[in-house]
Order: C-alpha cells, then structure tokens, then sequence
C-alpha cells in the first residue's frame, strides 16, 4: 500500500511517501527564517510561503520515492492530508493540494488529525514503522499550540482528558525566549542557554492546577516576565534591556525545569488513576532534553517519545495515519469533516 501525505498545518510544508511498513521519502521545508524577524508565526505570510513551495516539496518527495511525474491512476493507494487544528490558510493549501493529488491518482482522500500524526510518530523507528503503539495509554501532545492529554484506548479511540486553557507549552518558550532577547524558535534557544546555567536561580511556580487535568502555562510566561521586571525595571522589553548572560541562563533553566515538571507530574497522575502504564509523548516540545529526561525519571510507567526526526510537523506522521485507518478499513471524506473536532478521534 502506497500513501502519499501533506502536512500543512503550521510553519512547516511537507510531503511524504509511505509504502507499507517504509517510509520512502519526507520532505520538508521549514520557515522558521521568514517568521524569526517578527518572533513568531504570521499566518498570512505562512500562507503565503505553503502555496509558493507546496510544489517544489512535493517534487522533492516524489523524486526521492523514484515516484514518475506526472501522476497517473494507480500510483497511489490514497492521498493524505492534515485537516486540523492549524492555521485556516495554511490548512488551505494543503488540502487543495492534496485533492488535486487524489483526483490525478484516482485514490480516496483522507483527512486526518494533525494532533494524531504527533502520537502515531512515535512508531516510526530509522524511517520505519517497527515500533506500534501498545494501547492503552496516555497520550501527552505537546507543540507550540497545542498540550492535550488523551486516554488512547486503540487506533483512532481517543478521549481528551484535559487541554491547555490558555498559553501551549511551546508558545510558552516563544514568548519567554522572546522576553529574553533570544531567537525564535524558543524551544531550541531556551534549551541551549538553560544547558549553560550554573549556579542557584530563581524558582517560577509549577502550574499544577489541583483537580484538573487541563494546563495553563501563561501564569508562568508572566512570572518570568515579572522577574525580569524586577531585575530590569518595568520597560525592560521597550527599552530592549537584557540580563547578563550568566542569568539568562540560570532563568531558562528554571523555567524549562517548571514546564517538564508541571508536565511529567500532571501525565503521571492522570495515567495512575486511569490505571494506565504506558505513556507516550508527541509534538515538537517532546524533543527538549530536559522533558525527555525528566519523563525517564518516572518509575513504574513506560515511556515512548517520538524520534527526534519527527517532533516537528511532518507528512511523514501524516501518512501513518492514513495507514491506520486503511488498515481498520475507516477513513473519512476530508470534504464533510470539521477543520476541528473536540475528540480528535475517526
């Protein structure tokens, strides 16, 4: 079975070639250059930059698998592609793609959960899929928008436990790393100064939320902001004041040591009481060091993270869940499905 995928649903166009069990090609192009000036996404430029390079991706992915254009009935088993959650214009874009995709092959297109791909890449394993998924388990996606937690029962059997009520942790690292005068993306810049910290720092509060399982982590992004203050004086930011980098480094560490923390003690609690030992971990927060160490100080529980190669937004992951559903024999038309569903299930 041959699929070929689309993801995009962000900053990041993708397109990928699955063939049975081997992922024959991922492409993908990121814009992280074009967004760093303005220290986050712009969803019209986003926009913008998926339709001029959707087709040179696609090329790029085509080639690799020795896939002959043009496109021709038969080629391909389906076409997939992220139906949501993302940005309007960019989903947009790949879904007109992957249509045309879909028409050109005579195959069914599939609309699959972006926030699904996340939890299914952690199957992939040196450009294959060798590692399934062991269900039941707690499922903990953590990306720039988004930090869900879900009790994954089976392929496409999801129930959302809780969600962030306001900052994702990953936005959470923008805009502490942009407080800080360090580059976008933040989750990378963060990591590697806290990696640099020596020496006692502050403390920030750990957004535990007692009796829910949902997040919240603008109060921490405030209370860096706070400290900063006091360091610095209230216009700080205007008047683009930094602290020496010896500190710098001591609150990245702080702060990425309050989001691992808040993150591993809320995604063991809820697996305890739903009497769960599995847990695996997605999204492109998943790839931070520290997170990952901390998950592997849990005791009793097995943990799975996706491969570094595919925390990110990918079509790879994008593809893996069109197998899923080919396989179970469900697959839904994208044109009579929501961009967004609560339950990210088929």
């Amino acid at each position: 079975m041959r699929i070929l995928a689309f993801e995009t649903t962000c900053d990041e166009t993708s397109a990928a070639v699955l063939e049975g069990r081997v992922l024959r090609s991922n492409s993908v192009f990121s814009q992280i250059k074009l967004h760093r000036k303005y220290s986050g996404v712009v969803p019209e430029l986003a926009s913008r930059a998926h339709l001029e390079k959707i087709p040179f991706v696609l090329a790029g992915a085509l080639g690799a698998a020795g896939v002959r254009v043009p496109l021709r009935p038969g080629v391909f088993d389906a076409v997939a592609f992220s139906r949501g959650p993302g940005l309007p214009g960019a989903l947009m874009v790949g879904r007109v793609a992957a249509e045309a995709a879909a028409r050109l092959c005579g195959a069914p297109l599939i609309g699959v959960s972006h926030l699904e791909g996340h939890l299914l890449a952690c199957e992939f394993e040196g450009g294959r899929v060798k590692r399934p998924l062991e269900f039941p388990l707690l499922a903990l996606i953590v990306s720039g928008g988004h930090t869900e937690m879900w009790h994954a029962r089976g392929y496409g059997d999801y129930r959302v436990l809780g969600r962030t009520r306001d900052d994702a942790a990953g936005e959470a690292f923008d805009k502490v790393a942009k407080l800080l005068g360090l580059p976008y993306p933040g989750g990378p810049s963060v990591e590697k100064e806290a990696a640099k910290a020596r020496g006692k720092g502050p403390v920030f509060p750990r957004p535990y939320m007692p009796g829910t399982r949902d997040f919240s982590f603008s109060g921490l992004k405030t209370a860096v902001s706070y400290y900063l203050a006091g360091k610095l004086g209230q216009d700080f930011y205007k008047r683009k004041l930094r602290l020496p980098a010896r500190e710098s480094a001591q609150v990245c560490q702080a702060f990425q040591e309050a989001v691992a923390g808040t993150l591993v003690r809320k995604a063991e609690e809820a697996a305890a009481e739903l009497g769960l030992k599995r847990i695996a971990v997605g999204g492109g927060v998943s790839a931070n060091g520290a997170l990952r160490a901390a998950f592997g100080g849990l005791k009793g529980f097995e943990v799975r993270f996706s491969e570094k190669a595919y925390c990110s937004d990918n079509a790879a992951m994008v593809a893996l869940c069109a197998l899923r559903r080919l396989e179970a024999g469900k697959f839904a038309n994208s044109l009579r499905v929501a961009p967004e569903l609560d339950q990210p299930g088929w």
